[in-house]
């Protein structure tokens, strides 16, 4: 497929990584010169500096035919706009990313019926896994040993980056979410109390990453 992502956030760098991983060609779309620049020796991808919100750019980026437009600013708004003319453009699919709840029903009137929810994801995602688990964390069993595991950070690890925890070797961080944020859990991220940080961990790694946040729970 032939995809464009407008937004060089870590989300949207993180998404294209998956999909030239998956021998997909890519267009990342962005207005920070800079930004760019410091991607281009890392993503093996096409690169547009420009607003994304506005046809020319976009129809540069689709070119001679797109199948998706993947819209992962860290605004909203600049999202559903994108989005809108996107698919006036002429691209097959527009997938863009809303936070704010109440701009949902925004998309919903717009007709744009590929949204990316984070905070409601997660929310299903958090219920679902209590209901099925009756844990204060979430925690789902993913095949045999495999667990998908839930914390909340506490107020004793906020502005620790992820790279700093001393996690279990059977444990990985896979994603990370906040306030306003949803992103893959890279090393360089900084944590913030009352977010959430999501593992897949073996069970003897479960019940040591549940130790290691009581404690720190108990330290603050």
């Amino acid at each position: 497929m032939h995809i464009s992502v407008l937004g060089a956030s870590r989300f949207g760098v993180a998404t294209v990584r998956q999909f030239i991983d998956a021998g997909h060609e890519v267009v990342l779309i962005d207005q920070d010169r800079d930004r760019l620049d410091a991607l281009s020796d890392d993503l093996d991808c096409a690169m547009i500096c420009g607003d994304g919100t506005l046809p020319s750019t976009l129809r540069d980026a689709y070119g001679d035919g797109s199948d998706a437009l993947v819209v992962l600013t860290n605004a909203d708004d600049v999202n559903v706009l994108a989005a809108v003319v996107g698919r006036s453009v002429g691209y097959k699919r527009v997938i863009p990313q809303i936070v704010r709840t109440e701009l949902l029903s925004v998309a919903e009137e717009l007709d744009l019926s590929d949204v990316i929810a984070p905070h409601e994801s997660v929310a299903r995602s958090i219920y679902s896994a209590l209901v099925d688990d009756s844990q204060v964390e979430t925690e789902m069993a993913l095949h045999r040993e495999l667990r998908f595991v839930n914390h909340a950070v506490p107020q004793s690890l906020d502005g620790t980056a992820i790279g700093k925890l001393d996690l279990p070797e059977d444990a990985r961080a896979v994603a990370y979410s906040g306030e306003d944020t949803e992103t893959f859990a890279d090393t360089d991220v900084t944590l913030r109390a009352g977010d959430h940080l999501f593992f897949v961990a073996t069970a003897d790694a479960a019940e040591a990453l549940r130790e290691i946040f009581a404690t720190s729970d108990d330290t603050e």
